[in-house]
C-alpha cells in the first residue's frame, strides 16, 4: 500500500502521525511511504531522518496521491481538494464536532478511521489514551502559566509552599485525561479533588494517586462546593454533544475566588462547563464573568515531539494492519478497528456523529457483512 504522511496544517500543529522509527516498520513490511517536506520537522524529526528509514520525501500534491492519508487532526477546508473517493483516512477525525467536514468527507466518498472512536476488548479507547494524557499534564500546566503575574493571573504558584495556603485544584474525570492532570497537580502538592460519577473509575484512580488527591461524586451540591475553593478548575470530561445540561453553569462562576481560572482541555463548546468555547495557540485564553478559560483543542501540540512519539507507537499496528490487509480485510478481522469507522463511501457509519448532525445511520457491522 502507499501511505502518505503529510504536514499538519492546524493552528499550532507540530505533531506528526509517524516518527521514523514507524515509517521504519512500514516499509519494512513491504509499503511504500510518502512523507511530505517537513512534515515531522516541528517534532524534531527531520527529513533525512524519515529518507534514512525508506520513506520518500514530497510536495503537497503528492502526499495526498497515497491510498492511506496518516495523519493527527481533522480535515480542514484547505484541505478538501485532495480527498477522493475510496482513499483511506486514518486521523482524529472528530466527526460529530466538524459537521462540514463530515459532509464533504462522505460527499468524497472516502474511508474515514478515527483514532478517538477505535476500542480495545477492555471498552477502552487506546489511541485516545495517550494524547488523552498529553491533554491533562498540558492542561495542569496551563493553569502553572496563566496563574503567573506575567500572564496576568493572580501571581498564585500552584504548588505546596511553607507559609503559604496550599492551593486547590479541582478536576472534573478520573479517566485518562483528569489522571494526566491529577499526577502534576498532586505531585506539585496541592490539594487536589477529583469528581466522577464512576466509583469504579475513582476506586482505579485512588490505586493510582497520592493520598493529597480526594475523590468525590459528580453531584450538583458537590460541584458547586468545590468550584467556591478552587484557585483552579481543569475539566477532562467529554460531554455529548446532544445534552442541553451542563455541570457547570454561568451563574456558577459568581461563586469561585477572583483570580481562579478554568482549564477546559474537553474543549466542547458550550458543554460541560456552559461558557467555554474552544480557542487556538494564538489566541489561547479569555474571561467569562471575570473567570479566564484556557480551552485550547490541541493541548499535546506543545510537546509536539513526546506526544509525536507517543501517538506514532499507538497507532502504528493499527496502520500496519490496514496496510497489510487492506482496508476490508483489516475491518472485518478486528471489530475494534472497526469501531472506529466515521464514513465509508458517502455512508455516516458513526453513530454519535448521525445522532447530532442528524444524518442516516448505517452500521459498521452492515458495511463489513457485505464483504
Amino acid at each position: 500500500m502507499i501511505i502518505g504522511i503529510p504536514k499538519e496544517t492546524k493552528n499550532w500543529e507540530k505533531r506528526v502521525a509517524a516518527i521514523p522509527n514507524g515509517v521504519s516498520e512500514l516499509v519494512r513490511a513491504g509499503h511504500t511511504v510518502l512523507v511530505e517536506k517537513d512534515a515531522g520537522a516541528g517534532a524534531g524529526f527531520f527529513d533525512e531522518d524519515y529518507e534514512k528509514v525508506g520513506a520518500k520525501i514530497v510536495d503537497t500534491d503528492t502526499v495526498y496521491t497515497a491510498q492511506m492519508i496518516y495523519k493527527v487532526k481533522e480535515v480542514l477546508p484547505h484541505e478538501y481538494k485532495y480527498y477522493n473517493e475510496g482513499q483511506i483516512l486514518f486521523t482524529y477525525i472528530h466527526s460529530a464536532a466538524h459537521p462540514e467536514q463530515s459532509v464533504e468527507l462522505m460527499e468524497r466518498k472516502i474511508i474515514g478511521i478515527a483514532y478517538e472512536d477505535v476500542t480495545d476488548a477492555e471498552g477502552r479507547l487506546p489511541l485516545l489514551a495517550p494524547m488523552s494524557e498529553m491533554a491533562g499534564k498540558g492542561g495542569f500546566l496551563a493553569a502553572v502559566k496563566y496563574l503567573e503575574t506575567l500572564n496576568g493571573g493572580c501571581g498564585l504558584l500552584l504548588s505546596r509552599v511553607c507559609g503559604a495556603p496550599t492551593p486547590h485544584v479541582v478536576i472534573f474525570g478520573c479517566g485518562g485525561t483528569g489522571l494526566g492532570a491529577a499526577e502534576y497537580a498532586a505531585a506539585f502538592g496541592n490539594r487536589v479533588t477529583i469528581l466522577d460519577i464512576s466509583k469504579k473509575s475513582m476506586d482505579r484512580a485512588k490505586g493510582l494517586l497520592p493520598a493529597n488527591v480526594e475523590f468525590l461524586f459528580a453531584n450538583r451540591d458537590n460541584i458547586t462546593e468545590q468550584l467556591k475553593t478552587a484557585d483552579v478548575l481543569i475539566n477532562c470530561v467529554l460531554w455529548q454533544k446532544t445534552r442541553k445540561d451542563h455541570m457547570v453553569y454561568r451563574e456558577d462562576l459568581k461563586q469561585m475566588k477572583r483570580g481562579a481560572v478554568i482549564i477546559d482541555v474537553a474543549c466542547d463548546d458550550n458543554g460541560a462547563i456552559e461558557t467555554c468555547r474552544s480557542t487556538t495557540h494564538d489566541d489561547p485564553v479569555y474571561y467569562e464573568e471575570g473567570i479566564l478559560h484556557y480551552a485550547v483543542a490541541n493541548i499535546p501540540s506543545l510537546f509536539a515531539k513526546t506526544s509525536s512519539i507517543l501517538l506514532s507507537n499507538a497507532t502504528l499496528p493499527y496502520a500496519l494492519e490496514i496496510a497489510n490487509k487492506g482496508v476490508k480485510g483489516a475491518l472485518k478481522d478486528n471489530k475494534y478497528l472497526r469501531d472506529g469507522l466515521s464514513f465509508w463511501y458517502g455512508k455516516a457509519t458513526l453513530k454519535e456523529c448521525c445522532d447530532v448532525n442528524g444524518y442516516e445511520y448505517t452500521s459498521p457491522d452492515s458495511i463489513v457483512s457485505q464483504f
